[in-house]
């Protein structure tokens, strides 16, 4: 498979992860357009690019979800098991043709356009997981991803101060106060730093379980379970944010000192809202999950949190060098990779079951 090239400026809205229902014939929404950002970087290795033909260019507004729609996507993915209801933030897989057929039945160009993007997918992946798009729809997909994979337990993830971590940053950092826990967690009485570590501990506690097992069968039932409870669903995102601000802080301090800093940390930090670590809090991680999800220039952030490398299949941008794009731009080889499905840069899907041929 090949690899296509970073985004190029004026292709990357700072756009949310929420999403509108399931389309018909492609119609796009309304709405006034997003400004885009610069270039995050250079191009990854990958064979002959494509002609630089795009989809109907989309409305780049900033998607934040209205309640009654999260609530509708909420009802798509409840899933029956006899007389009760399970919540699942994940759907069962569904064949990708399928999938692509349900949600883009007409001819419209953009519509088109999809339907070659999911062909080229399939060529890789059999199937597809719907994610629930309530705004925490990246970190949903990317751990969800990460942790269903059959591998050891990471690293950092073995460090066991790591959840010392809270103490330590907001004795040195005390605006990182100005936390706002997740909704599921808000209003809970627990002091700040017990809560994030809380989180920390259990994000340690439940990938550590599932890398123990050594069916690949176990261990997709029991990440599928624990993405059906939403307390520690909605915990283990405080964890990934705080892993975030604490990567946030480490690269600020680096360029501050004139190290260098991936080019992604500039842009970062070029932004009027996040020119700082306590802005980025402020101005944007406190709104993950609430009114917003994570912006593309962040997907980078997230990606050196999880020390994971983050390959998202870019549907809008089929026929150009930026249908596969990768976070980072060049990441360490050791980093597992996950792969991700966005058809509009707002929400992510996950592709699973890889094909036979490409696998061999």
């Amino acid at each position: 498979m090949r690899r296509r090239a970073m985004p190029q400026p004026g292709a990357w809205p700072g756009a949310s992860c929420a999403e509108k229902p399931a389309r018909e014939a492609g119609a796009e929404s309304p709405g006034p357009t997003r400004p885009a950002a610069r270039e995050v970087g250079k191009a990854v290795a990958g064979g002959q690019p494509r002609p630089a033909t795009l989809c109907p260019a989309e409305h780049e507004e900033d998607m934040y979800r209205a309640a009654d729609e999260i609530e509708k996507e909420k009802e798509l993915l409840v899933h029956e098991r006899g007389s009760s209801e399970t919540r699942l933030s994940v759907a069962p897989e569904m064949n990708i043709m399928d999938y692509c057929k349900k949600e883009w039945r007409g001819n419209t160009q953009k519509a088109t356009c999809m339907k070659k993007g999911y062909e080229e997918v399939s060529q890789k992946f059999t199937s597809i997981r719907r994610v629930r798009g309530d705004n925490y729809c990246a970190l949903r997909a990317t751990l969800f991803q990460a942790m269903s994979q059959p591998a050891e337990l990471p690293p950092w993830l073995q460090d066991p101060e790591l959840t010392l971590l809270p103490e330590r940053l907001i004795r040195t950092h005390t605006w990182i106060r100005q936390w706002k826990l997740g909704l599921n967690l808000d209003g809970k009485s627990e002091d700040l730093v017990d809560r994030i570590k809380a989180s920390l501990t259990l994000l340690q506690k439940k990938w550590a379980d599932l890398a123990e097992m050594r069916s690949a069968e176990a261990r997709q039932t029991a990440c599928d379970e624990l993405f059906t409870s939403e307390e520690e669903e909605y915990s283990l995102y405080e964890a990934l944010k705080f892993l975030m601000l604490k990567r946030a802080i480490e690269l600020y301090d680096d360029k501050e000192k004139g190290k260098d800093v991936p080019f992604f940390s500039v842009l970062l930090f070029a932004r009027d809202t996040s020119s700082d670590p306590a802005q980025l809090l402020k101005n944007h991680l406190n709104h993950v999950g609430h009114t917003g999800g994570l912006e593309q220039v962040e997907m980078f952030l997230l990606a050196y949190a999880v020390r994971h490398t983050i390959q998202v299949y870019r549907l809008s941008k089929y026929n150009t060098e930026e249908f596969i794009t990768v976070y980072p731009t060049d990441p360490p080889e050791d980093w597992p990779v996950v792969t991700l499905i966005a058809e509009d840069d707002r929400h992510y899907n996950v592709p699973v079951r890889v094909c036979e041929e490409t696998s061999l």
